[in-house]
């Protein structure tokens, strides 16, 4: 039993917090596809956010299309600032200005935000709640998969006939940007070779 209905968690924040005022944010991860269908079903008046930083891979891009396409949608595409190199010198900083401060602005208008962070994805992540207040953005985070397996997020996405991002069939469990991401299982290929596994998105305040 994979616990709360994400369906529920979704329509049960759209009613307490307005349609309008919930904000998924689309990683263009597996969890995209499941999130993306299920706001539409059960919110589709909820915005739906990327943050581009610029450097994502080609089949990220061409994900993101699809899923605009298969909804008749326009997915709002947030960017911060960026500095050649820093990347590789200081991996912090550069999620710094290309996640997490466009991250900020994308949530001012929101009251609630949507992410795909499941339980099971690395152990920092294991105590998700399916509802939090998020001291860092200065508002409530909902975590509709948090309880789902990798198995549960697939048949979704099957049963349904998902578009998702085809580097999860190459060997990437996890994807970001071109220049920090591996195939490798779970998280592992995430800023391989460093301590790094959060960009900072979802860390604790």
């Amino acid at each position: 039993m994979r616990g709360p209905d994400a369906e529920s968690i979704i329509a049960d924040a759209a009613e307490r917090f307005g349609q309008e005022k919930l904000a998924l944010a689309a990683s263009w991860q597996k969890e995209t596809a499941v999130l993306v269908d299920l706001v539409r079903r059960h919110a589709p008046g909820a915005r739906i956010f990327t943050l581009d930083t610029g450097v994502l891979f080609s089949a990220t891009y061409a994900t993101w299309r699809a899923v605009e396409d298969r909804y008749g949608i326009t997915v709002e595409a947030w960017r911060g600032d960026w500095i050649p190199g820093l990347w590789a010198t200081d991996p912090d900083r550069c999620c710094a200005l290309r996640k997490v401060k466009p991250l900020q602005a994308a949530l001012e208008a929101a009251d609630c935000w949507i992410s795909g962070v499941r339980r099971d994805q690395s152990p920092d992540r294991a105590d998700t709640p399916e509802l939090d207040w998020d001291e860092r953005h200065g508002l409530w985070k909902a975590n509709p998969l948090a309880a789902w397996s990798e198995a549960d997020v697939w048949e979704y996405i099957a049963r349904h006939d998902l578009p998702y991002n085809p580097l999860h069939d190459q060997g990437y469990a996890s994807i970001g940007c071109t220049h920090c991401t591996l195939p490798g299982a779970g998280r592992e290929g995430r800023w391989a070779g460093r301590e790094k596994t959060e960009c900072g998105l979802h860390a604790p305040a």
